[in-house]
């Protein structure tokens, strides 16, 4: 390691000390790559392919142009809200160590216990999205190459879903430096791919199935039966979901080159980056789609992107592209699985998982936390199951991911500003814009969270029903229920974020913490000072 990089090695490492932790992951993460894992979390054109299915019915080619550019301005002002929270204190725990760092003594405990559960849960809802979105991605190859004559099950997309977890848990086991490597090559897939689409799509479609510009970017079409400006709002669920999951290069900081400055770098640019080449994606496919939408929802291939693709490049080019589109999607999924495992590890170092005594060690030969790996991806299997129970269901894992991770993004970035604290910020500062910015960020997911936790349909029955508050719901109650179980809940012995310092075992797992001070300034005290 040549002087500066030992000296921003140096740097990272005291910051972290300062934050009460003890350096255990092996910074492998080059401020490029540190972007990467943002970008291709992502994943933009297969992340648009999975959730098409609500932008198309809820507005047609108007929400898809509009909605998106729309809702990645306040996606934008919520990534730039999280940059300076992330630049001030670059910790793994991230989102609740802000919270407890800059909330009241009387509230703190019971802020940061939500925002850690709203974190690990929308993390892991993140995973299985995207990998279930890879699932029903595979089986619709398989029904492009049979002609349009197959149809899969539940049951046979479950198996898949389940190949697709195992495997990531098994790749998120590799060392850092396999991992971070990685990340440049999903970048230059993700961007490639998105540049096929947005100049092969228009050039490959015939003129029978290409839109005018008036039809394009101005026909609303409203399929579901919500008022149109309802609809519409609904239709803020693809580039929400899309562009989400960007606290992933946080939960990264601790194996981060640079993390002040590198992590919140990573967050804007990914956003808007995604931002700018998602809206060309969308406007490529509102002018390629032709008129017909409802035959794009109701294809045997189960995808609207797969079937406008079909409609453009035949069977054989349709199945060339979209293995791309499966490639980078696994890939998306591989990512957010060591994000996802990550957080845990970070919450389960303070305590307040179940079993955390087992799920924060790090493996000895990985320098890896295999054990919070596999955990997430058990955790997604589970929430896999919800597909069994029809359509909807499994579609509320999509909303739960970003409902959840709206909830724990909204509560530090309060906390800010409402409780007294001294918050220093790091290298990347808003300056004055930094209220005005967080009040746009704020107000935007709290609409979008009681938006996105109504039905697809204001006529719905126990079958079509939104799960998401019921899932949201249920396991954030108790998770509160057991912080306030008399004797054993965590209201008699979570404390917050607990330093590491004083001594780490060799496996990694705490032997021995020291008592946290109660402190208010995220970038003065550290946690266990």
């Amino acid at each position: 390691m040549d002087q500066p990089q030992h000296a921003v090695a140096k740097a990272d490492e005291a910051l972290l000390a300062e934050l009460g932790y003890k350096q255990e992951f092996k910074r492998a993460f080059t401020p490029l790559e540190v972007f990467g894992i943002a970008f291709s979390i992502i994943g933009l054109l297969p992340s648009i392919a999975s959730v098409l299915f609500y932008a198309v019915p809820n507005g047609g080619p108007a929400s898809m142009v509009w909605g998106w550019a729309v809702a990645s301005l306040f996606i934008l002002s919520i990534g730039m809200s999280m940059a300076e929270l992330g630049s001030a204190a670059p910790t793994s725990g991230g989102l609740y160590f802000w919270t407890h760092s800059l909330s009241s003594p009387r509230c703190r405990n019971l802020l940061a216990w939500i925002v850690g559960y709203s974190n690990t849960i929308g993390t892991i809802a993140s995973v299985a999205s995207i990998d279930w979105g890879c699932a029903v991605q595979v089986m619709a190859a398989v029904s492009i190459g049979s002609g349009q004559t197959f149809t899969a099950t539940s049951a046979q997309t479950f198996g898949v879903y389940v190949a697709i977890v195992l495997s990531h848990a098994v790749i998120c086991c590799l060392g850092t430096a396999v991992l971070a490597r990685l990340q440049t090559v999903y970048v230059v897939l993700n961007v490639c791919l998105c540049f096929a689409v947005i100049i092969g799509l228009p050039a490959a479609t015939p003129k029978a199935n290409m839109n005018t510009a008036s039809y394009a970017l101005g026909n609303f079409t409203n399929l579901n039966g919500w008022p149109d400006g309802y609809a519409f709002i609904l239709s803020f669920l693809a580039p929400s979901w899309t562009i989400g999951s960007f606290d992933s290069s946080v939960h990264i900081s601790e194996e981060s080159s640079n993390a002040a400055t590198a992590v919140p770098w990573a967050i804007v640019s990914a956003i808007g980056i995604a931002g700018i080449l998602g809206w060309a994606i969308n406007v490529s496919l509102a002018f390629c789609m032709g008129t017909d939408i409802n035959s794009l929802l109701d294809s045997p291939v189960g995808q609207p992107m797969a079937e406008i693709f079909f409609n453009s490049f035949g069977q054989n080019g349709t199945l060339a592209l979209w293995s791309f589109v499966v490639l980078v999607q696994y890939m998306m999924g591989s990512s957010m699985v060591l994000a996802s495992s990550r957080q845990t590890f970070a919450f389960a170092r303070d305590g307040a998982l179940p079993f955390s005594s087992y799920l924060y060690r790090m493996n000895s030969f990985t320098k890896t936390p295999v054990n919070t790996v596999w955990f997430v991806a058990v955790a997604s299997i589970v929430l896999g199951m919800l597909s069994f129970a029809g359509p909807q269901a499994i579609n509320a894992v999509f909303s739960l991911s970003v409902t959840a991770l709206y909830i724990a993004y909204s509560i530090p970035t309060i906390a800010r500003f409402v409780f007294t604290n001294n918050f220093k910020p790091g290298p990347f500062s808003l300056g004055i814009f930094s209220l005005p910015v967080a009040v746009i960020s704020v107000s935007y997911m709290f609409i979008i969270n009681i938006v996105f936790f109504f039905p697809t349909t204001p006529q719905t029955d126990v079958a079509n029903m939104n799960y998401t508050v019921v899932v949201l719901g249920g396991i954030l109650f108790f998770s509160i229920l057991w912080y306030y179980c008399p004797v054993y809940g965590g209201v008699h012995w979570f404390t917050g974020p607990v330093s590491n310092l004083e001594k780490v075992s060799e496996n990694g797992s705490i032997q021995e913490s020291v008592e946290k001070k109660a402190h208010g300034s995220i970038r003065e005290v550290a946690v266990g000072a």
